[in-house]
């Protein structure tokens, strides 16, 4: 049983905010794999299905990025999903913008939401991290996560979300190092 998490907030006027790509990738997932219709639990929006024959969850926690382990702690003490068969989908100012890099563990670099994650569950699960690039003038970084993609970005963020989406039974086989290049050489 695997746990795939995307991050956001969860206001309409959030929709296409740097800091909900990870709900972009779970729509996205919840598409392409047909998993069930989005049901309101665990104070997020869970879907469930199968994915390589492995079957899958798949939220968008409903508690706002910073209390996002409120939601996954919940959710994996009813299912007795284990940390390490969790994946989390977050941004990543960080990392250059439309780079994917993933990784097992370690530390939240300051992302509120994996330090959310972090404390309610600890650091034993995947992260996806995805680049948003820092702004190229003087602007606050929490200002930045909140402002929306521009046209390009969205446009480049579509072939982002499909070579991520592609590489899914990669992630879910945990061949995260693999994983990253195969959507980063795409």
């Amino acid at each position: 049983m695997l746990l795939l998490v995307g991050l956001g907030n969860p206001t309409p006027d959030s929709e296409n905010n740097r800091h909900n790509i990870g709900f972009k990738i779970i729509d996205a997932v919840n598409q392409k794999f047909g998993l069930s219709k989005q049901k309101p639990k665990f104070k997020g929006l869970l879907t469930t299905g199968n994915i390589s024959s492995q079957k899958v969850y798949a939220i968008k926690p409903l508690t706002f990025m910073n209390n996002s382990g409120i939601c996954i702690r919940e959710l994996i003490e009813y299912f007795k999903i284990d940390a390490s068969n969790i994946i989390v989908f977050h941004d990543d100012l960080d990392i250059d913008f439309g780079k994917v890099k993933a990784k097992f563990g370690g530390s939240s670099a300051g992302h509120n939401g994996i330090e959310s994650i972090d404390k309610f569950i600890g650091k034993d699960y995947s992260r996806v991290r995805i680049g948003i690039g820092k702004p190229n003038i003087k602007v606050d970084a929490h200002d930045h996560v909140l402002k929306n993609f521009d046209e390009d970005e969205m446009l480049e963020l579509k072939n982002i979300t499909d070579n991520i989406i592609n590489s899914i039974p990669i992630l879910i086989d945990k061949k995260l190092d693999l994983f990253s290049s195969t959507v980063n050489n795409k």
